[in-house]
């Protein structure tokens, strides 16, 4: 019998799973749940991933169990959140949000089915062999948000025109946004588009940025993903400081 009809049977029978936990046991078949974020931030998206696993027949409480792990923003957490939840005897992981560690989460979890969520593309990333066989233990979506950056340049461009230098703002401690970088440059290239890639790794560093845009006469400045813009912490998101910056206008 297959894992996935052994799972089913299991969930439907009701018959005793083993599960490591500190304050329940549950005779239900466990999934897990690691984010980069927190359940502050994706309150809604805990809902629909509940809504989503009812229409499928599975009922938290009644046939499934399952376990959260929320990294609050400390991406360095998450490769031993996988682990625990690995050590939980979890029937499958969803992880959403977890592009900087997504490499250290595939090795933490080994054999464990799992889900992946990403705005990267997952082969670039090596977590899968193709898009249309991952291979492994490993599925998921990924949104190839890099494949916008051609499009964004070529918006930008016929906006302002040929002449004007475009700005890319880069966190290059992000791994999504290194794909971003490349896909930038060879949009830019490909038009024969001026672009200057600004890196910053820090809010701190937000000002000299701006300074440096300015003194190479940036006329628009795009900014790639951090995963922490939805999380609430604008404080610590390059993306969102940007967005709510009073003085990120660079015209």
């Amino acid at each position: 019998m297959k894992r996935r009809e052994f799972v089913k049977a299991i969930a439907g029978l009701g018959i005793a799973w083993p599960r490591i936990a500190i304050a329940q046991q549950s005779a239900l078949p466990i999934v897990g749940f690691l984010s980069g974020r927190s359940l502050k931030s994706d309150a809604h998206l805990v809902a629909a991933f509940r809504q989503g696993l009812s229409e499928a027949g599975y009922v938290e409480g009644r046939n499934v169990a399952i376990e959260f792990r929320w990294a609050d923003d400390q991406f360095d957490l998450l490769p031993g959140m996988a682990s625990s939840l690995a050590a939980a005897k979890i029937s499958v992981l969803f992880a959403g949000a977890i592009d900087a560690q997504i490499k250290a989460i595939k090795s933490a979890i080994a054999t464990t089915p799992a889900v992946f969520a990403t705005g990267g593309d997952l082969v670039e990333l090596g977590i899968a062999e193709s898009i249309n066989r991952p291979g492994g233990n490993i599925t998921g979506v990924s949104l190839r948000a890099s494949e916008l950056w051609p499009k964004q340049l070529e918006v930008l461009r016929d906006l302002l025109g040929p002449e004007n230098t475009i700005g890319l703002l880069v966190n290059p401690n992000n791994v999504t946004a290194k794909i971003a970088v490349r896909a930038a440059q060879a949009a830019a290239k490909a038009i024969d588009q001026n672009i200057v890639i600004i890196d910053v790794r820090s809010v701190s560093e937000l000002s000299s940025a701006f300074a440096t845009l300015i003194q190479q006469r940036v006329g628009a400045l795009l900014v790639t993903v951090d995963e922490r813009c939805s999380s609430g912490r604008m404080k610590s998101s390059i993306e969102c400081h940007v967005r709510y910056w009073p003085q990120a206008d660079i015209s």
